[in-house]
């Protein structure tokens, strides 16, 4: 391994540890590293609104006494350009005298886009492009999502018994997979910027779709679909202080106002037979900065999202185990041929205790 790929891993690392933090903005790590090979600083990015990777690598070796003149940065993303919630990270490694910029890949944002990397060479500084640009685009897959084809990364979770049925006939789910499953679907559902799910599973099981099983300094905002604007206000979704965002076809303005008065942002969307457009649903969220929305909802909403295209990739447990007759992951159908069927490429299968985790995606999903 090259000494620019190890030191671009160890920025990767960085990044990598401001999952759950960072939303809507990318995950960065930075890594500034001396002539003689020495690591000067490091960092990544805080939360919206507060230091970037840049600034938190140059403060960190500015604590430790160092000077970074004519030393190198490493970054996984193209040091911003552009005044935000921060200012321009590439101005502030300019004016600390960085001779060289090595980052993995350009910001697809097109208020960045390549001006980084062009205000860094007009002030001289060497940059140089591609290592590990592949992890660092994964890692901020949302990210690159919202910018580029303008909707989010839509992740659907599911949990299911080896026979592909996601609850008894009777409702009852708890719990087909295992503790360490159950936490694992956690650490994903903390590093989204959202979770997804629909009005039946709201009124039946109650849940808080929130981070508990992981330790997180964010909770994701909650949506719920709900056609008919059912909603109960003593709802659990609506603990924790959280964004909650209703989508609804129906126009009900006192439950709406009922509802805005708890701080929910009520949206009404109607598409065909009285329910949520969903595309434009994605098209709303995209509006509101969400990058990653993680789906965990019943079969009719999930079969709904597959059946429109609108699934990126499946995360998926599977517990060792045979249900028979019961719910399935996602109702959709019935197609008549199996060239009709909804085509996937695994990309991994794991262990996580007991259970499997699949984790698929749509045939060229990732190809934007």
């Amino acid at each position: 391994m090259h000494d620019s790929e190890r030191l671009m891993v160890r920025a990767l690392a960085l990044a990598a540890g401001a999952i759950m933090l960072t939303s809507p903005n990318p995950r960065v790590g930075c890594v500034i590293v001396g002539s003689d090979g020495q690591v000067l600083g490091q960092g990544h990015t805080q939360r919206a609104g507060e230091a970037h990777a840049e600034i938190m690598a140059l403060r960190d070796a500015a604590a430790a006494g160092h000077d970074v003149a004519g030393a190198t940065a490493y970054v996984t993303l193209e040091p911003c350009s552009h005044q935000g919630r921060t200012g321009a990270c590439c101005d502030a490694l300019i004016a600390a005298g960085i001779s060289k910029v090595v980052a993995s890949i350009g910001d697809p944002n097109p208020l960045v886009s390549g001006q980084g990397f062009a205000r860094l060479r007009a002030a001289g500084v060497e940059v140089q492009v591609g290592p590990c640009a592949a992890q660092s685009r994964e890692l901020n897959i949302g990210f690159f999502s919202r910018m580029l084809r303008k909707t989010p990364w839509v992740r659907m979770k599911t949990a299911s018994s080896l026979d592909g049925k996601t609850a008894l006939n009777n409702g009852t789910s708890q719990w087909i997979t295992g503790m360490e499953a159950r936490t694992d679907g956690h650490a994903w559902r903390g590093r989204a910027c959202a979770v997804l799910t629909g009005i039946g599973t709201v009124l039946h099981d109650n849940p808080r779709l929130d981070v508990r099983l992981v330790s997180t300094v964010r909770q994701p905002c909650v949506v719920v679909i709900d056609s008919r604007l059912q909603i109960p206000l003593d709802a659990k979704v609506f603990m924790n202080d959280r964004a909650v965002i209703v989508y609804t076809a129906a126009q009900d303005d006192d439950k709406q106002a009922a509802l805005e008065a708890r701080g929910v942002r009520v949206v009404r969307l109607a598409g065909p037979n009285k329910k949520v457009d969903l595309a434009a649903m994605l098209h709303d969220l995209t509006r509101q900065e969400i990058n990653e929305l993680h789906v965990e909802a019943g079969e009719k909403l999930n079969g709904s999202l597959v059946h429109e295209k609108l699934v990126d990739e499946f995360l998926m447990y599977v517990a060792p185990t045979f249900v028979g007759q019961g719910r399935d992951i996602a109702a959709f159908g019935p197609i008549q041929d199996l060239a009709q069927a909804v085509a996937l490429t695994i990309e991994s299968v794991d262990f996580v205790g007991a259970d499997l985790r699949i984790i698929a995606r749509g045939a060229g999903r990732s190809q934007f």
